[in-house]
């Protein structure tokens, strides 16, 4: 439930006097893009070996205050940007790097197909090669100069693999370890832990710890508030491009945050209700895959909400993408409706009632080049088509406005790439697309991953109106309170069982959390 906040303003801490002279400082920093004002007169300073967490929802202005600082985007006349003590007049990309500023962002900007070595002594390569033309790079130097960042950070990753074969947790090193390498000062990191789990979460913050330790600072663009408040020293909070305050981070908590963040008092509740009266839609026996899960017995009951929690390896993604048809199982059955389903594709799931939306909405979920119109009717093609594969383009339009009405999607046109939404809008048009299909039972696989405070409530919401018509819900989420708060019954998965389950309110919080990490 979310209410107007009370307007009151929020006194953000003073300046610490003895803070010293910070890395980064910025005064009266203005831009503009035509007659929309992106940031007003922003104050905003980083000090040295500081963890700083710049928190705000889509639009805020975080991403232009990036730009800004990366030499990308030139603000007002009037604006005062210093770094290192230094007034720079006009700040390129080129000149931010050289004076220690980069900029790790969401999508890390790696090149697959290149080793460990070679990414991470990408820009000394290039800057070697500019200085000297046609001069071949030795691989041994590229190695060395990545064995030491890698050094620096505490880990160790195989040089000589193509970084494309990696899991996204240790690309996110490679691109650390490539700013490390290039002599950083200052590191952005975009959305650092959407697609991690809680154990890889652990691993980064230990990393930025050890980087802050070198003296090195640190700015976490996130929207997970829980981890914020853990490693950030100072938290500054943005709503529509102004400056609502820099506080203490063990000021804040999840509460406060959140208001902050979308002017709205947001308050938790469990919603958790007893449905056991009524028959199961959903039936799963014995279910296996080799090597993935095993023995899994499962039921979820028309309009309930069923959370599965695990930590990486529990088997989650494993499961549902079998009962999605992408990764058959070995063994089992699977009963939808009181019908005995042979889910061998996709698209028989699809047939018989079933919705995934993927953890990977990037790769898997959308088309990111795609409109979103394309991306909203691509599921109901083969069922709204003609005889011969076609879909009147007015149809078409129509069907697309009509999911961008009722889940309020947020697009400039229906036309718009998906590639240029922001992350809780994209993930309305994976949302609208499956919805589409007018399934019965509704897989989500960790469907707030890099979405702002406000869209999560709004995702919470459409889940909630899906249930209450019947639809039965499966949610697989790495946060505890988003299942504890969302959901009527909570699973928990480990090496690949089911080993444990819970009702909101009945059972606490604290008692799944302890479950999960044990």
């Amino acid at each position: 439930m979310s209410e107007r906040a009370d307007p009151a303003p929020l006194a953000a801490a003073p300046a610490d006097p003895d803070a010293g002279v910070p890395f980064v400082r910025l005064r009266g920093v203005t831009m503009r893009f035509g007659g929309a004002t992106a940031l007003h007169a922003l104050d905003w300073d980083v000090r040295p070996g500081e963890v700083h967490c710049l928190m705000g929802e889509n639009g805020s202005g975080k991403s232009t205050t990036i730009k800004v600082l990366s030499g990308i985007n030139q603000p007002d006349a009037g604006a005062v940007i210093e770094i290192d003590g230094q007034r720079i007049a006009r700040l390129t990309p080129a000149l931010s790097k050289s004076l220690g500023i980069q900029v790790i962002y969401q999508d890390l900007a790696l090149f697959p197909n290149l080793s460990v070595a070679e990414n991470i002594a990408f820009d000394q390569a290039v800057g070697a090669g500019l200085a000297a033309w046609g001069r071949r790079i030795r691989p041994a130097a590229q190695r060395e100069t990545a064995r030491r960042a890698l050094q620096r950070l505490g880990v160790d990753l195989p040089l000589d693999t193509a970084v494309g074969t990696l899991p996204i947790a240790s690309r996110q090193l490679v691109a650390i370890a490539r700013g490390i390498a290039a002599q950083a000062r200052l590191l952005f990191m975009d959305e650092p832990t959407a697609s991690l789990t809680r154990s890889e979460v652990d691993a980064l913050l230990d990393v930025v710890r050890r980087l802050k330790a070198d003296g090195i600072a640190v700015v976490f663009v996130s929207h997970k508030l829980d981890e914020v408040i853990e490693i950030a020293e100072r938290v500054t909070v943005l709503r529509d491009g102004h400056k609502l305050g820099t506080w203490p981070a063990h000021e804040l908590d999840d509460r406060k945050l959140g208001t902050l963040m979308t002017g709205l008092e947001i308050a938790q509740q469990v919603r958790a209700r007893d449905l056991s009266p009524r028959p199961p839609l959903l039936q799963v026996r014995g279910l296996h895959r080799a090597g993935e899960f095993a023995a899994i017995d499962l039921d979820i009951r028309p309009g309930e909400v069923v959370g599965l929690v695990g930590l990486l390896g529990a088997g989650r993604t494993e499961l549902a993408l079998s009962l999605f048809g992408m990764a058959p199982p070995d063994a089992g059955t699977v009963t939808l409706d009181g019908r005995t389903l042979d889910l061998r594709s996709p698209q028989a799931a699809i047939d018989a009632g079933i919705a995934y939306v993927s953890e990977d909405r990037l790769s898997i979920g959308l088309n990111m080049r795609q409109s979103v119109q394309d991306n909203l009717v691509l599921a109901v093609l083969p069922r709204l088509s003609g005889l011969l594969g076609w879909l009147p383009p007015a149809r078409r339009a129509a069907l697309a406005a009509d999911w961008r009405e009722r889940l309020r999607i947020k697009i400039p046109a229906l036309d718009a790439p998906v590639q240029t939404l922001s992350g809780g809008n994209a993930q309305r048009v994976v949302l609208a697309k499956w919805l589409a299909t007018e399934p019965r039972l509704l897989i989500l696989d960790a469907p707030t991953v890099g979405v702002d405070v406000g869209n999560k409530q709004g995702i919470y919401e459409i889940v909630h109106t899906l249930a209450e018509r019947g639809v039965a819900v499966l949610m697989i989420s790495d946060e505890v309170p988003e299942v504890y708060f969302n959901c009527d019954r909570v699973l928990h998965m480990r090496g690949g069982r089911l080993c444990g389950s819970f009702v909101p309110g009945r059972d606490d919080e604290a008692r799944i959390q302890e479950a999960v990490y044990a």
